[in-house]
């Protein structure tokens, strides 16, 4: 596991404590679980940008 400083916005700070606590996660788990939606997304578009998200369609189904 890799070690990370992250340094937040003063004023993201207290949306980021309340929806760890909303979502029952402490604030590590909070943040890891955004930044794998945001690292899945941007795979899925460069899929797409390749063209390739056309023949994946309809397989999430199936798994």
């Amino acid at each position: 596991m890799t070690v990370m400083t992250l340094r937040i916005p003063d004023d993201l700070d207290p949306s980021i404590r309340a929806g760890a606590k909303a979502a029952g996660l402490s604030v590590n788990a909070y943040i890891v679980r955004a930044a794998r939606r945001a690292a899945t997304l941007d795979a899925a578009r460069q899929l797409a940008a390749l063209g390739l998200g056309d023949d994946l369609a309809g397989e999430g189904e199936t798994l």
